[in-house]
């Protein structure tokens, strides 16, 4: 008896004890899960993914921004519930969750269900209410894409009775029509009734039929169910019958809707008078794909616009609820000829293909863009060679550092020799840097800068480039939006700078403009859904960065219509084929190194336009056959002439301080009259001379000091003004330090020297005389830290 009362203590606290454990284990989990559940009020405000609708600047609709989730864009448009046909509210609820006016987010019918199918050894199978089903696809979305784990179910449980407590039935029937899942459309999936209506039926939710609701209904649990219809039929029989059972509709109204002559988007149904089905095909399931939705105008530009917003706003905001009504810069006549251009070039290099557009050189705006060779109606790749392909720029970044040149005080009739040379380059071959022309052709005298640009040769640029130094002529390309690569030298001032065509447009405009850089822009203006303005140019307007002064942008434009104008093909001449009409056309050919990429960029007074012609995944293309000229050219033309169609003729626009005088060499330029600065404006050559800088902090003390302290080179200063050495004469402003190799020498010797500048390898003392220094600084700043040794550059 003492042992049984014994027991039966032991066994009281034994419970007691588990069941404090159990409140305890319990309470710990329960506090957990509260803590991790996300706030049930997003919902509120929750990001269905609403469309984002895109107008050009003419207010035409270009299509609406489509969402994505990972790498799968989707169509959400939301609706209101009272913009969704009453019978698609009922075939829902009864076909979903029949007891859902009823329950306060759990069925405990449909629990106790469950229960007894688990305790039968069936799977489990349904069972969650309209509110589970919205948690799993809102709140609890990632949850249930990255875990199974079992406390998913209870979180779901505690946050639909959280819903239920806070949101009326219609909202959280609104909501779940709004996200969910019903299928494959092709260029996107399809999310809410709205994108359904459009993909199975081409309606909108309001007018959607008893049929079509029952039918969209079905697809629910099941989207693949699409593929069979005949096996669909007898499913939507199932649910229309629950619906006259819930008294949703009358039998007379089930009746008509099996007789109603359904026909999904992609199917052929042929149906008998009593509304059976004697044959159903698929004949073409792409008509399902919500083409008329999804398709934008322009997706090339609409996905730099799209880039802008989420920049701008974030994502949450871009496709937030509602959306956002946005207007762009786009022209749809001027875009109209760049697609045009594209689709009728011909003679592109094997396995090319091309990006091109047009901007307006006032203001920065994208006109025109398209980033694919067109061909007819067929939608254009995904990749956008004109804004995402970085490519290098060739011979057109010379007018950039002739113009930079003409900043610095030089004129257009400077001269430089086109000869051989060499510069330090301890990273290239034989420890030196050895430009040449294009296909080794040297005419081995001194010429113009305006001769040189027009026959675009190398030798020439890169002594320019030399002269005025590479950090002056860096800090332009900066200012211009095209900066150089970090330890570029001097292969730069031949192109070896990547950029994009819609960068090298925007970079050419401060020609046609009056020397102003603005940088691309492809929106002006965006409101909320309500109208409630976020963004309006016209009230924040960009300001603009003076990179020349009008004087010096004149000549440097000058220049580039000299490119055009001064040769004919016949003499050699580079751009000539980009001419039309009796509109003034100014502008530059390019072509990288391989050949790999080829270029023209170019502006009138109205337009400022750049086209690229390359493989997009890089790789050389012919060297016989093809050049910028004659493949880039003609493609820049045709996009011209069409977009300046039924626009008046007009000039350059000229500002004061310009003059002008006859071509040194006439027989070169037979009545060319160059531009020169008037002296009385001589303060708008602005550009003040930069020391080069030292080199990269990558390179270590160890390799710097071994490169620049080479016993084959000395410092020496130079005069800028005559690229000789400088004397006690020359003004301090003008002087710089370079480094050369100690043969080298003899060709910077000013005219006047008195000293003998043969054998300097032999006499140190001597070169230090030459020189005009006592020793050679440890750390001496170099003129091309890092370069390799490009091929020839062409034209």
């Amino acid at each position: 008896m003492i042992f049984f009362v014994r027991f039966l203590k032991f066994l009281s606290s034994f419970l007691i004890a588990a069941l404090f454990a159990g409140a305890g284990v319990a309470a710990t989990y329960g506090l957990k899960w509260w803590r991790e559940l996300p706030d049930y009020r997003q919902l509120d405000s929750l990001s269905l993914g609403a469309e984002t609708r895109v107008f050009a600047r003419d207010n035409t609709p270009l299509g609406s921004l489509i969402p994505k989730i990972g790498e799968q864009a989707i169509s959400r448009t939301l609706v209101n519930l009272n913009e969704i046909s009453p019978f698609m509210v009922a075939a829902l609820v009864s076909n979903e969750d029949r007891r859902f006016f009823e329950h306060y987010g759990i069925d405990p019918y449909g629990l106790g269900r469950q229960v007894q199918r688990l305790a039968a050894g069936e799977s489990v199978q349904g069972g969650s209410t309209l509110t589970n089903q919205l948690i799993k696809n809102t709140l609890l979305l990632e949850e249930y894409q990255q875990s199974r784990s079992p406390d998913r179910k209870i979180k779901e449980w505690l946050l639909s009775v959280q819903v239920e407590r806070s949101f009326t039935k219609a909202e959280i029937l609104q909501n779940y029509l709004n996200t969910i899942y019903w299928g494959d459309g092709g260029p996107v999936e399809l999310y809410g009734i709205y994108s359904a209506a459009q993909a199975y039926f081409r309606t909108t939710p309001k007018d959607l039929t008893l049929a079509q609701s029952a039918y969209l209904t079905v697809l629910v649990p099941s989207a693949g169910r699409y593929f069979d219809y005949k096996a669909m039929r007898p499913l939507m029989r199932t649910l229309l019958s629950r619906m006259v059972e819930d008294k949703w509709i009358t039998r007379t109204q089930m009746d008509a809707a099996l007789a109603e002559d359904l026909q999904p988007r992609g199917w052929k149904v042929l149906y008998d008078k009593q509304g059976q089905i004697t044959s159903a095909k698929l004949v073409d399931r792409t008509q399902k794909e919500l083409k008329a939705v999804t398709t934008v105008l322009y997706p090339h530009f609409m996905g730099q616009v799209e880039q802008e917003l989420v920049r701008r706003f974030g994502r949450d905001k871009v496709y937030g609820s509602g959306g956002l009504r946005v207007y762009t810069t786009v022209d749809p006549r001027v875009q109209a000829a760049v697609e045009t251009a594209s689709r009728e070039a011909t003679g592109l290099p094997p396995g090319a293909t091309l990006g091109a557009t047009i901007i307006d050189p006032f203001t920065g705006e994208v006109l025109g863009m398209i980033g694919q060779k067109l061909y007819g109606s067929a939608p254009p790749d995904a990749w956008n060679n004109a804004a995402q392909g970085q490519r290098q720029i060739g011979s057109t970044i010379k007018p950039l550092l002739y113009t930079t040149a003409l900043s610095t005080g030089l004129p257009q009739d400077h001269r430089e020799e086109d000869r051989p040379i060499t510069f330090p380059c301890p990273t290239c071959k034989d420890g030196v840097y050895a430009p040449q022309n294009f296909e080794s052709q040297t005419t081995y005298r001194s010429m113009t800068i305006r001769e040189a640009l027009d026959r675009s040769l190398n030798l020439v640029t890169v002594r320019l480039a030399d002269r005025i130094g590479l950090q002056t002529f860096f800090g332009k390309l900066r200012e211009l939006g095209i900066p150089p690569n970090d330890g570029t030298g001097l292969a730069a001032a031949l192109g070896a700078v990547e950029t994009t065509p819609v960068k090298m447009a925007a970079a050419y405009a401060p020609f046609a403009n009056g020397g102003l850089y603005r940088a691309p822009r492809y929106i002006t203006r965006v409101t909320t859904a309500r109208g409630e303005v976020l963004y309006d140019d016209g009230l924040n307007p960009v300001k603009a960065t003076r990179v020349w002064t009008p004087q010096i942008a004149w000549l440097g434009l000058d220049m580039i219509r000299g490119v055009v104008n001064d040769l004919t093909e016949a003499q050699g001449g580079l751009a000539w084929s980009a001419k039309f009409g009796d509109w003034p056309v100014a502008g530059k050919t390019g072509t990288s190194n391989g050949p790999k990429d080829f270029w023209f960029v170019g502006t009138t007074p109205l337009y400022t336009g750049a086209v690229w012609v390359g493989k997009q995944q890089g790789g050389d293309m012919p060297v016989r056959g093809y050049y910028s000229g004659y493949v880039n050219g003609p493609i820049w033309r045709r996009m011209m002439e069409l977009a300046h169609k039924g626009q008046t003729v007009r000039a350059y626009s000229e500002p004061p301080g310009i003059l002008y005088a006859d071509a040194p060499d006439p027989g070169y330029l037979p009545g060319v009259k160059l531009a020169v600065l008037d002296p009385n404006y001589r303060d708008a050559a602005n550009t003040a001379l930069e020391d080069n800088a030292p080199p990269p902090v990558q390179y270590t003390e160890s390799r710097y000091t071994a490169a620049y302290n080479d016993p084959r080179t000395v410092l020496i200063n130079v005069d800028r003004t005559t690229n000789q050495q400088a004397t006690e004469f020359t003004p301090p402003e003008n002087v710089v330090r370079r480094r050369v190799y100690i043969e080298q020498l003899p060709a910077y010797a000013p005219d006047s020297s008195p000293v003998p500048l043969t054998d300097q390898k032999a006499d140190p003392a001597a070169v230090r005389s030459v020189t005009n220094q006592s020793a050679v600084p440890q750390v001496p700043a170099p003129d091309a830290p890092k370069e390799a040794a490009p091929k020839p550059d062409s034209p």
